[in-house]
C-alpha cells in the first residue's frame, strides 16, 4: 500500500517515464547528447529534425501545478495542509448534535423522562425544554394518554376459573390501562405487560371464587368487572408500577368446551324447572287471594251480624233462598181461602221438586 504513493511521486518529480528536465537527451528537445537516457518522444519535432531547446510542454505545466498544489514539488506524498474548510465542518456539526440532543418538543399527550448519565434526573411536560447534550442527559418521551389493551388469554385458548360452588367456567376478558406516572413506568417494572396480565389473572381469579357460577355467567358480571378493577389498582399501586387501571370487560363467561353440550342440557332442565315452581307459585297466590278475600267479606258480615243479629239472620236467609229458587222452576200457592185455577197439566217438568212457600210474614 505505500509503494504506488512513493512510485506516483517519483514519477512526477522525474519528470515522467523519460527523466527530469535538465539538459540532456532525457528531458531536452530531443538532442542527442548527454545524460545518455532515452529521448523524449513528447519533444521530438513533426519532421523529426532536432531543433534547440524549447520550453517545457502543456503535460509538464500540469504536473508542475499539481506539485504546486501538494507540497511545492518537494519529491514527497501529497499531504492535505488543511484551512477553513473543517473549522466550518466542525461548527455545523456541534450545532447538529446539540440541536438534536439539546431541544426537545413534548407534546401534549407525552412526558419527558430525564436521566442524567442512567440516573433519573427529572420529569419535562409538554412544550419545549433543554437539557444537557447527551450523552449528558437523555430524554425518553412516554405517551401518557394511549389506552393500551391486554387480552386474557392471548389468543385462542381457554382461561379456566373455579366458582364458589365448585364449578369451573371459561372466562375471556380484556384490561384497559394507562400510565399514570412515567418514571415509575419506566424504572419500576421490568416487563409493564407480563406485570400488568399476572395481576390481572390474580384479581380475577379471587373476584371469580367469591361467586357461583349461574352469577359468573349472568348477571353478576358487572360486580365482577368492578371489582377486579379495584383489586387491581390496589395491587399495582403497591408495586409503585405508575400504571392506572381504566377497566375491566369480560367479553365471555361460560363452561369448558369439554362440558358445554351437557351444561346446556343441565341449563335447559333448570330452566324448566323454574318455570314450573313460577307457575306453581302464580297459582298459589290466586288461591291465597281469593280465600283473603272471602275470609274479609266473612268478617264484614260478622260484624254486621253482632250489630243487629235478627235483621243479619233474616237477610242471610232470604240471600240464600234467593240464589236457590234463582236456578229452579217455582209454583207459588196462594195463602187458605183462596182456591185459583191452576193448569198443572201444562206445568214444566223438571226433575228438582216444586218449592211451596207461603206468603211472607
Amino acid at each position: 500500500m505505500r509503494g504506488w504513493p512513493a512510485a506516483v511521486a517519483v514519477w512526477v518529480n522525474e519528470g515522467g517515464p523519460w527523466g527530469g528536465r535538465g539538459s540532456g537527451d532525457g528531458g531536452g528537445a530531443g538532442g542527442s547528447s548527454g545524460g545518455g537516457g532515452p529521448r523524449n518522444p513528447w519533444n521530438q519535432p513533426p519532421d523529426g529534425k532536432p531543433r534547440g531547446p524549447r520550453g517545457p510542454t502543456a503535460l509538464d505545466e500540469l504536473l508542475k501545478r499539481g506539485r504546486a498544489g501538494f507540497g511545492g514539488g518537494s519529491g514527497k506524498l501529497p499531504v492535505w495542509t488543511g484551512g477553513p474548510l473543517w473549522k466550518y465542518a466542525a461548527v455545523g456539526l456541534l450545532v447538529i448534535w446539540i440541536a438534536f440532543s439539546c431541544v426537545h418538543r413534548i407534546d401534549p399527550q407525552e412526558r419527558g423522562v430525564v436521566t442524567m448519565f442512567g440516573k433519573y434526573s427529572r420529569t419535562l411536560e409538554p412544550g419545549v425544554s433543554l437539557t444537557f447534550p447527551a450523552p449528558i442527559e437523555r430524554v425518553q418521551t412516554i405517551d401518557v394518554q394511549n389506552i393500551r389493551l391486554i387480552d386474557i388469554p392471548d389468543g385462542a385458548g381457554e382461561k379456566l376459573v373455579l366458582t364458589r360452588d365448585e364449578n369451573i367456567i371459561d372466562l375471556d376478558y380484556s384490561i384497559r390501562w394507562s400510565i399514570k406516572d412515567p418514571e415509575l413506568y419506566l424504572f419500576q417494572l421490568a416487563d409493564p405487560d407480563a406485570t400488568i396480565k399476572a395481576v390481572a389473572e390474580s384479581a380475577m381469579r379471587a373476584a371469580i371464587a367469591n361467586i357461583s357460577l349461574n352469577d359468573a355467567i349472568g348477571s353478576g358480571r358487572t360486580g365482577i368487572e368492578a371489582e377486579v378493577t379495584q383489586r387491581m389498582q390496589a395491587l399495582l399501586d403497591g408495586y409503585r408500577s405508575g400504571v392506572k387501571i381504566q377497566g375491566v370487560a369480560v367479553k365471555n363467561a361460560g363452561p369448558p368446551e369439554a362440558v358445554n353440550d351437557a351444561f346446556k342440557e343441565v341449563s335447559a332442565a333448570q330452566q324448566a324447572a323454574q318455570t314450573s315452581v313460577n307457575q306453581a307459585n302464580a297459582q298459589a297466590q290466586q288461591v291465597i287471594a281469593r280465600a283473603q278475600g272471602e275470609a274479609a267479606a266473612f268478617d264484614r258480615v260478622y260484624t254486621q251480624y253482632k250489630l243487629a243479629p235478627e235483621v243479619t239472620r233474616r237477610r242471610m236467609y232470604y240471600e240464600t233462598m234467593e240464589d236457590v229458587l234463582s236456578r229452579v222452576d217455582k209454583t207459588i200457592v196462594e195463602p187458605a181461602g183462596v182456591t185459583p185455577y191452576l193448569p198443572l197439566t201444562g206445568a214444566k217438568k223438571v226433575p228438582a221438586p216444586v218449592a211451596q212457600a207461603g206468603a211472607a210474614q
